[in-house]
């Protein structure tokens, strides 16, 4: 069929670890903003989600960090950090090998990619389907983006990347649903995490929601690093998101600053032409 459904959001472990300490006022608005992403993603009636986002060195460390890794197999687990502290159950998840397969073979004529036939899922994952596939009934293709240790992909081949994933996509006859996870400002696990610079991340948004790919592209990771801190460079899983939609704007139906979650929290979607 094609792509019918794209959209981005945040996964920040705390936003489901730590939910009882934050402003309920505040954290129920993003719930409620989530539960709509949910509702139309559903209404897109996808066969399988493609989930773009950052892995934590859960999966692959220094020894062996891909640019670019999409999961090759037919069920994963997840989350693998411990239940309690997430406040999400071990599951399994649905795959689909041999759609995975179609679409990574569709892309390396274009990007170099990897492929993991093992994938434990960590919360940049588990999240966002905590939220949007509560059921786990919704066969999930895995996409990493090393955002975690440079020298990382450039912000231009993160949104080429996207396009490519796109145009793998409608090549396929099922129902393609996309959506990138990650930031956008934070400082996870430093001194400064709970700070979050709302001047920087309205700006991000405005230029991602218009989609104007030479902003976008624009950042250096210096700035990021110094205005966003290291999360930031999670933005390469937005830009993803904006090359698959490349021509169309988007909604931003949520963001706020939640420091108790440690990040500036996002819900966003995108128009698929």
């Amino acid at each position: 069929m094609s792509l019918v459904f794209a959209g981005v959001c945040s996964h920040a472990p705390g936003i489901t670890g730590r939910a009882k300490r934050a402003d309920p006022v505040v954290r129920d608005a993003f719930y409620a903003r989530l539960h709509e992403l949910r509702e139309r993603l559903e209404a897109a009636k996808p066969d399988v989600l493609v989930i773009v986002a950052a892995e934590h060195f859960a999966n692959f460390f220094m020894n062996n960090m891909p640019a670019y890794c999409m999961g090759l197999a037919d069920e994963y687990e997840g989350p693998i950090e411990d239940e309690d502290w997430l406040a999400i159950r071990r599951t399994v998840v649905p795959g689909n090998a041999g759609l995975a397969r179609r679409i990574i073979t569709g892309m390396l004529a274009d990007i170099d990619l990897s492929y993991a036939e093992e994938w434990k899922f960590d919360h940049g994952i588990m999240v966002p389907l905590n939220f949007l596939t509560p059921r786990y009934d919704l066969p999930v293709i895995p996409v990493n983006v090393n955002c975690q240790g440079p020298p990382l992909t450039t912000l231009e081949r993160a949104y080429e990347f996207g396009r490519v994933l796109r145009r793998a996509c409608d090549a396929q006859p099922e129902r393609i649903a996309l959506v990138g996870t990650g930031g956008i400002s934070h400082w996870p696990a430093t001194p400064d995490s709970g700070v979050i610079n709302e001047a920087w991340d309205r700006q991000f948004l405005d230029r991602f929601i218009n989609n104007r790919r030479a902003e976008l592209i624009a950042y250096t990771d210096e700035e990021t690093l110094r205005d966003a801190g290291q999360g930031g460079f999670e933005i390469r899983t937005f830009l993803t998101v904006a090359g698959a939609t490349e021509g169309a704007t988007g909604e931003l139906l949520f963001y706020a600053p939640i420091p108790i979650f440690a990040v500036g929290c996002t819900v966003a979607q995108m128009a698929v032409q």
